[in-house]
């Protein structure tokens, strides 16, 4: 549910761009998802799996079959708060993090959007 409202308030000229991209919970992330940021398991909260928009379409725009993924790691988003305002900054923060990579900003990009 705060994962849902938290899409509802992205504004308008963001949110027409999502097509075929799914957004998950997960308790924890995988050792496949860590392994391949070099993460410890406890640090990722969230992540963005596929093709970022602005390397999609082309000349003849043939859509991808398979979904993007935006997973978020509950367990872990948890463990960092201790309100439930907390966890809701969290969660919003982290979708829009990962938000931030599907349109294809990288981590130090999204760094400076978030200070």
């Amino acid at each position: 549910m705060l994962v849902e409202e938290t899409l509802e308030r992205l504004p308008a000229r963001y949110k027409k761009y999502f097509a075929n991209i799914a957004i998950t919970v997960e308790d924890y992330p995988s050792e496949e998802d860590t392994g391949r940021l070099a993460s410890k398991k406890e640090l990722l909260l969230g992540l963005f799996s596929g093709v970022p928009y602005p390397r999609k379409g082309g000349f003849f725009e043939i859509p991808y079959p398979l979904p993007d993924t935006i997973i978020l790691f509950q367990k872990n988003i948890e463990s960092i708060c201790s309100t439930e305002e907390e966890l809701i900054e969290q969660i919003q923060a982290t979708l829009l993090h990962e938000v931030g990579h599907y349109f294809g900003l990288s981590e130090r990009e999204l760094r400076k959007y978030e200070r």
